[in-house]
């Protein structure tokens, strides 16, 4: 009876001792994060992508590990990321970064990153929507214009000589404006734009990928009731429109009036070729009062606010960080001359890393 239980201890302690070194071993490869890049425009798997793991908290993003992908296009990262946040594995091809965000508590194996091959022809990139917005407020017009490219090809439009978007800044707008640009399924990045060899046309070297991309330009002019407008197209694409708040009137020959959305009583004018000239008179704004009423259920115009996870609160608290930082080993550091929001009346002077923050 002692021997039987002398020799049943010592099989638990066998099966104990057996069981941690198990799970010793395992640690290791739980904490590694294994997965492949594929290439979108081949349908292959992709070698030679730089692949990146980041760790994302409240004190921004933080590099883990920096791998290449083999021939065959996987990826070992033998580091993870510690604590319960969520991890960014980022995979930079043809001078472009992709992304894939994993949630709390997402597997770490069988990660797949996608990428695509990357042209300076525009392809089937092409301005789906452009919308310009004005608020005339206290001695200002504010403006707010929007562009929202879709991609529907298998390539990256990525023209970083050229800009992938060019576009007038009026003269009186003293060179200042803020760009922020929003990549399929990512969050606004505020981007640098530089000027070209045509006065007051400004262009973006931002990547075009596959799918919907939002490009927000904003700047302010000097502004008397009633004042004068001039705005030029420098893209061949959809519509452009033009959106003024209830109690402003715009005028002119080369606009016609849409009607008004209903919510807001916004009016909506579209542009018949590829510039307009038009006078506006009044003042108001177009972001609604806390008080407004709820959507009466028809059509709405509005500054459209980029697209993000909706299950994902914590990117928020991120929100200039995230996507940036593995960025910056993509391009040579160079200071074009740029215009960046400043203090109305003090000119900005350029920033040297803003034209990393293009990559995303």
């Amino acid at each position: 009876m002692l021997r039987r239980m002398m020799d049943r201890q010592a099989c638990l302690s066998y099966l104990m001792v057996s069981y941690l070194m198990v799970f010793c071993l395992a640690v290791p490869a739980l904490a590694a994060i294994d997965g492949k890049v594929v290439n979108q425009t081949t349908g292959k798997l992709q070698a030679g992508a730089t692949v990146t793991l980041y760790k994302l908290g409240q004190a921004g993003p933080e590099q883990i590990e920096s791998v290449k992908s083999a021939a065959d296009g996987t990826f070992h990262i033998s580091k993870d990321a510690e604590g319960p946040g969520p991890r960014l594995v980022q995979a930079a091809y043809q001078d472009v970064t992709y992304n894939r965000i994993l949630p709390p508590g997402s597997p770490s194996n069988n990660v797949t990153v996608a990428v695509y091959n990357s042209a300076k022809e525009q392809g089937a990139a092409r301005v789906a929507q452009h919308m310009v917005f004005f608020e005339p407020v206290r001695g200002q017009l504010m403006v707010g214009e929007t562009y929202i490219f879709k991609n529907e090809g298998k390539t990256t439009y990525n023209d970083v000589d050229g800009g992938t978007l060019k576009f007038f800044l009026p003269p009186a707008a003293n060179g200042v404006v803020q760009v922020n640009a929003t990549a399929p399924q990512g969050m606004p990045v505020p981007q640098a734009a530089d000027k070209t060899s045509t006065p007051n046309v400004y262009k973006l070297a931002f990547p075009i990928k596959p799918g919907e991309t939002r490009i927000d330009v904003s700047y302010s002019v000097p502004y008397t009731t009633p004042g004068k407008f001039e705005g030029k197209v420098l893209y061949k694409g959809g519509p452009t429109r033009l959106v003024v708040p209830n109690g402003v009137t715009i005028k002119g020959d080369d606009i016609r009036s849409l009607g008004q959305e209903p919510r807001t009583q916004a009016s909506i004018y579209d542009v018949k070729g590829d510039s307009f000239k038009v006078e506006i008179a009044g003042s108001g704004t177009l972001r609604p009062s806390d008080d407004s009423a709820e959507d009466s259920g028809g059509a709405t115009i509005e500054q459209i606010p980029p697209k993000l996870y909706d299950n994902m609160k914590w990117i928020l608290a991120l929100a200039f960080g995230i996507l940036t930082l593995g960025f910056i080993l993509l391009y040579r550091a160079h200071a074009p001359e740029t215009a960046m929001t400043a203090p109305r009346g003090k000119p900005h002077s350029p920033v040297k890393d803003k034209n990393e923050r293009r990559r995303r």
